[in-house]
């Protein structure tokens, strides 16, 4: 396995002791010590739920907004006419069509973040579904919305989607190694509450398994689960 990370990251996880569980400030303070790239990197979240991804009654996926942002520069292209169109452009958004965005998208064209869509584009948005795949617009993420401006508005501000991927761990993004150390638990207590309440009915047992901290390109770092979700309501 060693050999799979490169010689800067095996140097950096020397610091690490992966069976050792921190507090969330603790394990913040940990992270940032252990970046040392030559850019901003990422502060990333990596939650185990108790959840089956194979089941349908068991699916966790939604959308927060970050009271401080990701950090990071998020291109949103919106499929949209007419009236709905201009308020999108107006809202900030990166690149904003119909026919012609599909068609764009289609011919190999994909330089955006996030797809938005007015309710009356998916008759033709739906034709890159093989093509996108989770990258497609979606109602569970907020993403095909009768008001495209306010969710170009909420991306561009800082929402971000979480959801469970085939091995049942969601893995989000709370800001940056630049960000002051509150911003980021304020992100991150956000973050919480959120799987806290998306934890589907049909699901038994203990919900969050693990919870881990990392940079972008350093080693996870073990948060203590109940401390993780001691302030969530």
């Amino acid at each position: 396995m060693a050999g799979k990370h490169s010689k800067r990251y095996r140097d950096i996880a020397k610091g690490v002791n992966r069976e050792q569980t921190h507090g969330v400030a603790e394990a913040l303070e940990l992270v940032k010590s252990l970046a040392n790239a030559k850019f901003d990197e990422s502060i990333e979240v990596h939650i185990k739920l108790g959840a089956d991804p194979a089941k349908g009654d068991q699916q966790v996926r939604g959308t927060i907004v970050l009271p401080h942002g990701t950090g990071k520069t998020i291109r949103v292209a919106v499929f949209a006419e007419g009236e709905h169109a201009a308020a999108a452009q107006a809202a900030g958004a990166d690149r904003v069509g119909g026919e012609d965005l599909v068609q764009a998208i289609d011919e190999g064209w994909g330089d955006f973040d996030i797809l938005v869509a007015h309710p009356s584009m998916m008759r033709v948005v739906g034709r890159l579904g093989k093509k996108l795949g989770p990258r497609m617009p979606s109602k569970k993420a907020g993403n095909i919305t009768d008001d495209v401006a306010a969710a170009v508005g909420e991306l561009k501000a800082g929402r971000v989607e979480y959801r469970m991927d085939r091995t049942g761990v969601a893995h989000v993004s709370v800001g940056k190694v630049s960000f002051d150390n509150d911003k980021l638990l304020a992100n991150f207590q956000v973050l919480m509450e959120a799987i806290v309440k998306a934890r589907p009915a049909a699901v038994s047992g203990r919900f969050i398994r693990t919870v881990s901290m990392c940079s972008s390109m350093g080693p996870g770092v073990k948060l203590d689960v109940d401390a993780a979700v001691a302030k969530v309501a």
